[in-house]
């Protein structure tokens, strides 16, 4: 018998990196008196990272699996043991994902990076780059910090899904660890809610951020992300998948165990006070109504949404719950925070109009206010993602993004218009109709370029765009089912 030369490979690999490993700690023990503390912690870091990438090689698909589960759970390593910058291990991952790709290239189809999306990424991705000679003079600083999440991980995450993701079978994984995570921040927000708050979460208050969270002396409830506002948006996203797919064809037990957990992630999403995420409900809706291409289904579906904007814009009824009544808010154009957001965005347009490039990366929100101070745009909030697209790019760079994310919404709604395979019509509408609703969310919070949401929607292009060739498979699956057995 004899072993196949992938199998050899892969051995001299891990064994080289394994004497790596060893090599490693065996040269940091000698500096442990020099290093104290931090030596065994490096120790112990190089080790996770090595093991990890060994994982990777052995198993690529893992890096989209690890990416999906660390953005949902790196706000707890920040708040309950912090001292590191957790988030910028996002990128430590993307660079382990393309080392390992790049590595074994022989086992990718790389012709499949020939697609619209990817090129469009790209064509984003280049107009940022060039935001940091934008003569408005951002802090260089500043547009680093920003390119990340505005253009650089969705550059690097898409690609990787389209070389590592080709089954069902990796539809549907990602279809239940994203719900799995989704409800674990469900259940530690009625913690949060009922129970109460753990140290690091409490001083995560108590840095400054009860300043948002704490209205009327009603907690927004956050969980474990960056803030309520992507809280309520990911749970409000996240339930309209689960949703959609207890309406599938699917055992019945798995239905009601989906309509469970869209029930909880909606009253998470109720419980966070973020009434924009109202509107990742609604649209995400509609669109799968539509989708759906059952007339009576659009009509009662619409009535039953039309009747419950209208519970909530002209009735007072359940006005003596916090979160009804924050809720109910939204619909309220008299409200004090819509008004201040109008107002921000009239001065805006005034600075803005003679800036059809805007202000360049990273001048307004947080990178702004740290390292853009001297800046006009920098004492101005946001308050939602399309403006600070509009404040960094200008009218022109804003035109281009909003092309590009209806471009994909397009793309998407046409493939799950064409799929016949009734189990993946469903699956594909789900992540189609989240994405929508996402992205229209975001005129309201800045959500759709924050983990988790960010990296849920990209591979949700991905398996949409792919979602043909898995067709192909389930069809290819039933006719070998049909052939007799000899």
């Amino acid at each position: 018998m004899h072993n196949t030369p992938g199998l050899n490979q892969r051995s001299k690999v891990a064994i080289t990196i394994i004497s790596l490993v060893i090599l490693i700690c065996l040269c940091t023990s000698v500096f442990i008196v020099e290093l104290g503390v931090l030596a065994p912690a490096l120790v112990i870091a190089i080790s996770c990272g090595i093991a990890m990438q060994i994982c990777f090689i052995q198993e690529p698909k893992m890096i989209i699996w690890m990416m999906i589960f660390y953005i949902f759970t790196f706000g707890i390593l920040g708040r309950e043991i912090g001292g590191f910058p957790y988030g910028t291990l996002q990128e430590v991952i993307l660079l382990m994902g393309w080392f390992t790709v790049i590595f074994t290239a022989n086992r990718y189809d790389w012709k499949v990076l020939n697609n619209d999306c990817v090129w469009l990424l790209l064509i984003w991705l280049g107009v940022s780059v060039l935001e940091i000679a934008n003569p408005a003079g951002a802090s260089p600083q500043g547009w680093l910090q920003e390119i990340r999440a505005a253009a650089l991980y969705p550059f690097l995450f898409v690609p990787l899904g389209f070389l590592l993701l080709k089954k069902n079978k990796d539809l549907n994984t990602f279809l239940y660890l994203i719900l799995a995570l989704s409800l674990l921040a469900s259940l530690n927000g009625l913690k949060q809610m009922y129970i109460g708050l753990s140290p690091g979460e409490q001083r995560f208050l108590d840095e400054g951020a009860a300043n948002t969270h704490l209205i009327w002396g009603k907690l927004r409830v956050f969980s474990f992300y960056s803030d309520a506002g992507q809280f309520g948006a990911s749970q409000a996203h996240l339930a309209l998948v689960a949703l959609i797919l207890a309406l599938g064809p699917f055992k019945w037990w798995k239905r009601a165990l989906l309509l469970i957990a869209s029930m909880i992630m909606i009253y998470g999403m109720m419980i966070s006070g973020t009434r924009g995420a109202l509107f990742a409900l609604i649209i995400g809706l509609m669109l799968a109504l539509l989708l759906s291409k059952k007339f009576k289904v659009m009509i009662v579906g619409g009535l039953i949404a039309l009747s419950f904007i209208g519970f909530l814009k002209f009735t007072n009824i359940g006005n003596g719950n916090y979160q009804i009544l924050r809720l109910r808010s939204a619909l309220d154009t008299k409200d004090a925070s819509l008004n201040v957001r109008l107002v921000n965005q009239k001065i805006l347009r005034d600075y803005l109009q003679s800036r059809p490039f805007g202000g360049g990366l990273g001048v307004i929100g947080v990178w702004g206010e740290t390292y853009n101070k001297d800046k006009f745009l920098s004492t101005v909030q946001p308050d939602s993602y399309w403006v600070k697209v509009w404040a960094m790019y200008g009218i022109v760079g804003f035109i281009l993004w909003f092309c590009i994310m209806m471009y994909i919404l397009g793309k998407c709604c046409g493939i799950v218009w064409k799929t016949k395979d009734h189990g993946l019509r469903i699956k594909t509408m789900a992540l189609t109709s989240g994405y929508a609703g996402i992205l229209f969310c975001s005129y309201a919070n800045e959500v759709i370029n924050t983990a988790p949401s960010s990296f849920v929607v990209y591979i949700s292009w991905v398996l949409v765009f792919i979602s043909p060739k898995i067709e192909e498979e389930l069809k290819n699956q039933h006719i070998r089912s049909l052939k007799p057995n000899r």
